[in-house]
């Protein structure tokens, strides 16, 4: 039985942007969730290393993002700690084995899901997890090529994929910090006010 329902919001967060924080508060609004956690990979299987801050740091970046994102919302560490290469399957198999009677679903923007058969072990993730996804702007909208069942509203259980509302924001972390490097002392635009203080402060991204 189902008594709590979480989203799990992951990615290398290099560096955590408003994208990140409007695709946050869409989830809350539109999935009935008790929680949103913000899962921050040790090392992406999906991208090469864009190099940038390691783990511990990334997770103080994302602090300052968690202060404008609401109680609802909080950091889950389980992939820096564990390092290594991060498999969504292994951190959905020990959340399960850890929280028992937790409803998971993954968020994501709809430019991931062309790689969602590729994941490590895809099947095992949809029958841990559901999934939602937002569209992104530019990224036609096609069915995911995994076992998902479609539906208007998550009901909490795994296996499920719902739509939320565009984000309307077309952010990504790499045009970020390409403008970071190119002038550090500029506003990038897209960046939470503390994010931009804390990367400011420790010198990041030149």
């Amino acid at each position: 039985m189902i008594t709590r329902r979480v989203g799990l919001l992951g990615g290398a967060f290099n560096p955590p942007h408003d994208g990140h924080l409007k695709l946050a508060r869409l989830a809350l609004e539109h999935l009935d969730l008790d929680e949103l956690r913000f899962v921050p990979t040790a090392l992406s299987p999906h991208k090469p290393d864009p190099g940038g801050p390691d783990g511990p740091t990334r997770l103080r970046l994302l602090a300052g993002l968690l202060a404008e994102a609401g109680d609802r919302c909080r950091l889950e560490t389980l992939e820096v700690d564990r390092g290594g290469t991060s498999y969504t399957v292994d951190t959905l198999e020990a959340l399960t084995a850890r929280e028992p009677g937790t409803g998971w679903i993954l968020l994501m923007g709809s430019d991931q899901l062309a790689g969602l058969p590729r994941w490590h072990r895809a099947e095992r993730i949809f029958q841990l997890a559901s999934v939602a996804i937002a569209p992104r702007p530019g990224v036609p909208l096609v069915e995911p090529g995994v076992p998902l069942r479609p539906v208007e509203r998550w009901s909490g259980r795994p296996g499920e994929r719902v739509w939320l509302p565009p984000t309307d924001l077309d952010l990504a972390s790499t045009a970020l910090r390409d403008r970071l490097a190119a002038d550090p002392a500029r506003d990038p635009g897209g960046l939470p006010s503390q994010v931009l203080a804390a990367i400011r402060s420790e010198n990041l991204y030149r």
